[in-house]
């Protein structure tokens, strides 16, 4: 009998580590989910949203992101920006914890009692962009805003992974759930449909 091993020596990794999983290092995403989990205990123990003094480069840059609240595995807010604005994306984190934790109208605001069973999640989002051709969407990689009409609507990209539609079933329910039209609206040629990726951590 012959047999062959490997065997991998790995050095453990800490906050100030450089290792990335994407744009941003793991040292920069805690920072971001410290930043949401600081704002939303704040905000709802005392109603004041606390101030940070962030100098990373990549933090300070235009980016638009969602903050998503989960509470014993279920969705307990979750509200974004996804145009980049003038605020650096820090700033961004912050004031969408704020909403997705007080205005978020599916649910009631957060109250001191359920903090300690608030997950975060954070996604930072890409400059959405105009696609052509529906069928050129990639589930679990695109999300996608749908435009017709003075309505819109989003679905981030892990939408799909999360709930294992279809390609037609995302766009269908895009149309109907969040923008308010009718479900096929994706194939209507006056419709707008703009596609984003996001980085997401938790």
């Amino acid at each position: 009998v012959v047999g062959y091993g490997a065997v991998a020596f790995i050095q453990s990794q800490n906050e100030n580590t450089t290792l990335t999983t994407g744009e941003f290092s793991i040292a920069e995403q805690k920072m971001l989910l410290k930043i949401a989990k600081d704002t939303v205990e704040s905000f709802v123990t005392t109603g004041k949203i606390p101030e940070f003094n962030i100098t990373e480069e990549k933090l300070n840059k235009k980016q638009g992101a969602f903050v998503t609240l989960n509470k014993d595995g279920q969705l307990r807010g979750c509200i974004g920006q996804i145009v980049p604005s003038a605020e650096p994306l820090w700033q961004v984190v912050r004031d969408m914890a704020v909403a997705a934790c007080s205005e978020d109208g599916r649910f009631n605001p957060v109250s001191k009692d359920e903090l300690s069973k608030i997950e975060y999640e954070i996604s930072v989002l890409s400059t959405p962009e105009p696609i052509a051709d529906w069928q050129k969407i990639e589930l679990g990689k695109h999300g996608v805003i749908i435009k017709q009409g003075g309505k819109s609507g989003v679905f981030l990209p892990q939408v799909a992974t999360d709930t294992g539609w279809t390609l037609e079933e995302f766009l269908s329910e895009l149309c109907w759930q969040k923008a308010g039209l009718p479900p096929s609206c994706y194939k209507d040629k006056n419709t707008q449909i703009l596609v984003f990726t996001a980085e997401v951590f938790k």
